[in-house]
């Protein structure tokens, strides 16, 4: 059978002040270009559905959309798990809908599908917390699917309790995993884990963090604490479609592949990946899965770019048009108003404008340093101006700062 893996789409993401909504729809219809032209029995989705967990009306518009359009009329299974971005009961909410069309969501490590059968032959075979065994409509053979959506304390309490250590999250969710394989996972279904967690191989850590985009920092570990090890799957499997890290990340190929598919775009100017995919993967039981990877076209370069001086950067701007761009301007003093306008007007995807002084005088305002918060509170002011708009403030805005502490007293 075929599968296509994707994972973290983030959709209603914003980066800055732009919205990528516009290219979460081009993207989205893409990766339903290649489901069909693949001609794939299942879709996995593995988690970061949304990228908060109360999305905008559009946002679930178009998640629900590509969804229906991904399932075919039931002929193709979609399943999808929670992220850490996700609200458990909120990707669950449509289940009754979704189960009719086909499409499997579930929100916590414990959730139990409920049975269906459609009249594609789509049909529920097996249903355990943590587990759902599905007939496809072109095979005999079952799609066996361990789900463990992103998991932190507060979720796994009905596994490990409020007493427990940290070290007893990977032994857990090990035992758990085992426990399943062993117990639904024969040699003669396509036996495969789909999780939202950190992964990586004992020892490679800090590597692997690396990877990670600032938005996601807050899982390097699962619940802040740990990392789970490739040690810690379990071992009748032909795949592991993972969700977190934004790049495409071949874990491992031998006992089966173990994979981070991607986010379907950049998000972040701190992603070390810009090209994106979805992985296809060809699995039969037995056997460890085969994979490709397919590049996605879709969504614009997220750059940084230093420029010496306001005249190199128009003319880099003018010719990179249709990106988001974080530009690091090499500057003497402070950029005029006029200036300033300038490259704004220069170029319509400008994420922020970071100075880099020359001027030993100015130089302290990207220094980083820290804080004083016994400063008075034009100077705290001015240090906040600095900080969000990436230039010092100028005397207007100082004296209408002025004028407003002024009315307040």
């Amino acid at each position: 059978m075929k599968l296509l893996h994707t994972a973290d789409w983030h959709l209603g993401k914003r980066l800055e002040n732009f919205s990528r909504l516009e290219e979460q729809k081009q993207v989205l219809s893409e990766i339903c270009d290649i489901a069909e032209r693949e001609q794939v029995d299942a879709v996995l989705i593995a988690g970061d559905l949304y990228d908060h967990i109360n999305p905008s009306v559009e946002a679930t518009e178009l998640l629900y959309q590509t969804l229906h359009r991904l399932a075919n009329g039931g002929k193709r299974a979609v399943i999808g798990i929670a992220g850490n971005h996700d609200s458990p009961d909120r990707i669950e909410a449509p289940d009754p809908l979704a189960r009719a069309c086909g499409i499997i969501l579930t929100g916590y490590p414990t959730s139990e599908v409920r049975p269906f059968e459609l009249e594609t032959g789509l049909k529920v075979l097996e249903s355990a917390p943590g587990f759902v065994s599905l007939k496809l409509p072109k095979h005999e053979t079952p799609l066996r699917l361990m789900l463990t959506p992103y998991a932190n304390e507060v979720r796994l309490r009905k596994f490990l309790g409020d007493d427990k250590t940290e070290d007893a999250l990977r032994e857990i969710l090990q035992q758990h995993w085992a426990e399943l394989s062993e117990k639904h996972c024969d040699g003669n279904g396509v036996n495969i884990l789909m999780t939202h967690l950190f992964v990586t191989a004992q020892g490679k850590e800090v590597e692997m963090a690396a990877l990670e985009d600032e938005g996601e920092k807050s899982l390097a570990t699962v619940g802040g604490a740990q990392q789970i090890y490739l040690s810690n799957l379990p071992q009748n499997l032909q795949y592991v479609a993972l969700g977190h890290l934004h790049g495409y990340i071949p874990l491992q190929k031998e006992p089966y592949p173990v994979t981070y598919s991607s986010s379907p775009l950049t998000y972040s100017v701190d992603d070390r990946q810009p090209q994106k995919y979805v992985v296809i993967v060809d699995a039969e039981p037995g056997k460890p899965a085969t994979t490709e990877r397919i590049p996605l076209a879709s969504g614009k370069k997220v750059l940084r770019q230093r420029c010496e001086g306001v005249a190199e950067a128009l003319q880099w701007l003018g010719e990179n048009p249709g990106c988001l761009v974080e530009l690091t301007l090499v500057i003497e003093e402070h950029l005029s108003a006029q200036d300033r306008k300038r490259i704004l007007d220069a170029h319509e995807g400008i994420i922020r404008i970071i100075p880099e002084f020359t001027n030993p005088e100015l130089m302290q305002f990207t220094s980083g340093k820290q804080i004083d918060l016994k400063q008075d509170i034009q100077t705290l002011f001015a240090q906040y101006f600095q900080h969000k708009k990436g230039m010092p403030l100028n005397e207007d805005l100082e004296a209408l700062f002025q004028e407003v502490l002024n009315s307040e007293k």
